[in-house]
Order: structure tokens, then sequence, then C-alpha cells
């Protein structure tokens, strides 16, 4: 099944999408300007096979729902993430809020 939900965060919607799989869950939570999401986001490709595209992103481990995403500490972020200030240990919640 596939969940598809707006999030409001200070004002700021975003999109969270949730795809359930055997034994896992892919969830992620965007808007125009990026995303965060599950573990199996591969930030290293992102920053070195997609590079020229500065994808805005984060990915946290452990999550099973949107709200753990949103509460959870980032484990990895894209070098474009970086660059709007948001770092690893950073909760999804507080990095989206820099992807307006």
């Amino acid at each position: 099944m596939v969940s598809l939900v707006p999030v409001e965060i200070d004002g700021i919607t975003f999109t969270a999408v949730t795809v359930q799989l055997p034994k896992t869950n892919l969830i992620t939570v965007s808007n125009d300007k990026g995303y965060i999401m599950c573990g199996a986001l591969d930030i290293p490709s992102l920053n070195a096979r997609l590079a020229e595209r500065r994808i805005i992103a984060g990915r946290a481990f452990g999550v099973r729902s949107v709200d753990d995403l949103l509460e959870a500490p980032l484990v990895d972020v894209t070098d474009a993430a970086r660059e709007l200030g948001i770092v690893p240990g950073m909760k999804g919640r507080d990095a989206l809020k820099l992807m307006n």
C-alpha cells in the first residue's frame, strides 16, 4: 500500500509518502526543494554520481512512521543540504524547516 498525506510544519506544507513493502517501509517527507527519507536513501551516491543535480536530502535510521522520521536525528545529509545548514544530528523536522 502507498500512503500520501500532507504534513504541515510551521506553516510550510510538505508531502509525506509511505510505501509499505515486505518487512520494511520506505518513508519520505518532501517539498519542491528537498526531502528527508528513511535509511534506504543512498547519500554517498547522491553526492558522487548525481552531484551536478545539487539534491538537498537527508536520511534517518530506525524510523517506522512519518512521525518517527520527523523526530529522528538525521544520520547523513547531502553536500547541498549542508550548504543550507542541515547537518547530521539535526531532527528531520528542523531540517525540513530549512528547505523553505
